[in-house]
């Protein structure tokens, strides 16, 4: 559990770090967009480039996967319902709050509790997986096709070749599955480069709650709460049960399963809405309070599910 509280320290001392910045105005008022698009454009393609492609096929396509599959699906689901009966929000806003309440922390928060609480950092493959071939295009895709006023099969098919993080994700999964490993040297830029991504999400994160007020009146709070309750109850719950009494998964795969789907919401959700412009606030207070509610919601797991 020491390996869950470490990578909560340091995800939110570098958050501070963007807070303070924020707050003292080291940084232009709108230096956030152009630090966002750098992440979107630039670093985050290069860090997962260099995850999958060094990331073992074996592990991603496993009974994993079928219950992170069900149990993101869910979520999304019931957000959505939620948000069309109550919330009459729009396609974008319910894009992103849709993808608040089921696109995990995999990176930040899920290799230091793979490595550190599983045991094996390849138990966070099938999710990252999930998330970037999957999950990442078609939110991409939806917040392109919505923001710009038109929706064309000819834009969906295209997605792929027009968004950088897509493409990466793609050739680094065609280097795994394909057994390719590239030289040191080849792969060291793109360590170099990817390696900014964390902090860079992170401290503009923290730069964007300098002078907000997490729930304000009329920011969306009902969106909000939905969205972090379906994220750090609903999904353990339910990957609890598909995993217990559908999957029979063994003690130590259903830890696992168990406790991926109670990470909090990914700071990428938040670079997403800042790229589109989009359900911001939902974003980024779903993104705080999930990663606080995420705290005692993996001690309990890890009291009564580990083996």
């Amino acid at each position: 559990m020491a390996g869950v509280l470490t990578g909560f320290a340091i995800i939110g001392f570098v958050i501070a770090v963007g807070y303070v910045v924020g707050r003292t105005n080291i940084l232009q008022v709108d230096a956030q967009k152009p630090l966002n698009r750098i992440a979107f454009f630039v670093t985050s393609p290069a860090l997962l480039f260099t995850v999958l492609a060094r990331a073992d096929v074996s592990v991603i396509f496993s009974s994993f996967l079928v219950v992170t599959v069900i149990t993101v699906a869910t979520s999304i689901t019931l957000y959505v319902v939620a948000s069309r009966l109550f919330f009459r929000r729009a396609a974008a806003e319910t894009t992103i709050g849709a993808v608040a309440s089921s696109y995990s922390n995999a990176n930040n928060i899920g290799l230091p509790v793979a490595i550190y609480v599983l045991g094996d950092p390849q138990f966070i493959a099938p999710l990252l997986m999930l998330q970037l071939i999957v999950m990442a295009p078609v939110t991409l895709t939806v917040l392109d096709t919505v923001t710009r006023g038109k929706a064309s099969i000819g834009s969906f098919l295209t997605q792929p070749v027009r968004n950088p993080m897509i493409i990466a994700s793609l050739i680094g999964l065609l280097l795994s599955i394909s057994g390719v490993t590239l030289p040191d040297e080849v792969m060291a830029p793109f360590d170099l480069i990817g390696g900014a991504t964390i902090p860079l999400v992170l401290m503009t994160f923290g730069m964007s709650l300098a002078g907000q007020r997490p729930l304000a009146p009329g920011t969306g709070r009902r969106d909000v709460l939905m969205a972090a309750l379906l994220k750090s109850v609903v999904m353990p719950i339910v990957a609890y049960l598909l995993g217990r009494f559908v999957f029979d998964l063994d003690a130590a795969h259903l830890f696992g399963v168990v406790v991926l789907a109670a990470l909090p919401t990914a700071q990428n959700v938040f670079n997403f809405a800042s790229r589109y412009e989009r359900g911001v606030v939902i974003a980024r207070d779903t993104v705080l309070i999930t990663t606080i509610a995420s705290v005692p919601v993996l001690v309990v797991a890890a009291a009564l599910l580990a083996p």
